[in-house]
């Protein structure tokens, strides 16, 4: 069946790589959208438009010209720490923003795919199932619950959930995320402080936009836990990626949680058990070396991967979304 496909915050990791995946299949007609006037990838097969998910009269007037199947809201705010100084636009993009796309999809005849944060869960019971209790800690956390809550009025079976953990891959910006920020400090000589005291189960974008397209492609409705296999501190993460690309381990210092200055509290054992989207979406996540080899063999390959990135990670702190 051919989709008409409405994937906004395009221009972020998953967005991207939903973009190059989605778009080079012929069954997706593919319409990227974000908040700068130009996308900032390059390639994949789509058409692009601005489009701010939190103007209400912007996103009704986009689903009558374009009229999808199937909207992916990839947009969000996803700093925790800024969600955290400002809560009301927060509030609009993560919550009131789906609201919005739901209410659309729902008048609309479309199915509504929202991408979530295990950050919606207190960290206590890690890794997590679908069923689990939310319990966020900090306001991105409960901003992200409530647009989960706005998505389901999509209409019965229109909506999924997409919950991953600590995501990281290859963006055709200079934006940084956990594994750039790492291969970058410890290529400079720096040392950096890493949490041993939190636990994730980190996702390669290229595992997460399989997940989506297929959730898409069988038609699935419901909430899906889609990260990497590996359960392990962001100290070891850091560990992985500096044994992968051949660094220096030694620049890699332990830390806990509490001698970090942060605004949000984060959860220390989030993770996902991922048994759902195995066995009813066939996902197959890559081991994680061979995902941090890949993102880290992508960025040596950019001549402007060494320039500083524009919104980089905080010690230690994995980026959410």
């Amino acid at each position: 069946m051919f989709h008409r496909v409405l994937i906004t915050g395009a221009n972020g990791m998953l967005g991207q790589e939903l973009v190059r995946q989605m778009g080079r299949k012929p069954e997706y007609d593919v319409l990227a959208t974000g908040r700068d006037a130009a996308p900032r990838f390059s390639g994949g097969s789509c058409g692009y438009t601005h489009l701010d998910i939190a103007d209400p009269a912007a996103v009704e007037r986009l689903f009558a010209d374009f009229a999808p199947d199937v909207v992916i809201n990839c947009a969000a705010m996803t700093q925790v720490d800024a969600c955290e100084s400002d809560r009301d636009t927060c509030w609009q993009i993560n919550a009131v923003a789906v609201e919005t796309l739901a209410a659309c999809c729902r008048q609309h005849g479309a199915r509504l795919m929202q991408i979530s944060t295990d950050f919606i869960f207190d960290g206590k019971d890690g890794p997590y199932r679908e069923d689990a209790r939310p319990a966020p800690l900090s306001y991105y956390g409960r901003s992200k619950l409530a647009g989960e809550n706005y998505a389901r009025g999509a209409g019965t079976d229109r909506w999924a959930i997409i919950r991953t953990v600590l995501v990281f891959g290859n963006t055709s910006d200079t934006r940084s995320h956990f594994v750039s920020w790492v291969n970058r400090e410890l290529s400079a000589g720096r040392t950096i402080r890493v949490v041993t005291d939190q636990w994730r189960t980190p996702t390669w974008t290229v595992d997460l936009a399989d997940a989506v397209e297929r959730v898409v492609r069988f038609r699935k409705s419901g909430v899906y836990h889609v990260s990497g296999r590996d359960f392990m501190s962001v100290n070891e993460f850091a560990h992985v990626i500096a044994e992968t690309a051949g660094l220096d381990t030694t620049l890699i210092q332990p830390a806990d949680s509490s001698s970090f200055s942060q605004p949000a509290e984060r959860p220390a054992r989030s993770g996902f058990i991922i048994l759902k989207a195995e066995t009813e979406l066939g996902f197959r996540p890559h081991p994680i070396r061979d995902a941090v080899r890949a993102t880290l063999g992508r960025a040596l390959s950019d001549p402007d991967s060494d320039r500083p990135a524009s919104d980089p990670a905080p010690p230690g702190s994995p980026a959410e979304d």
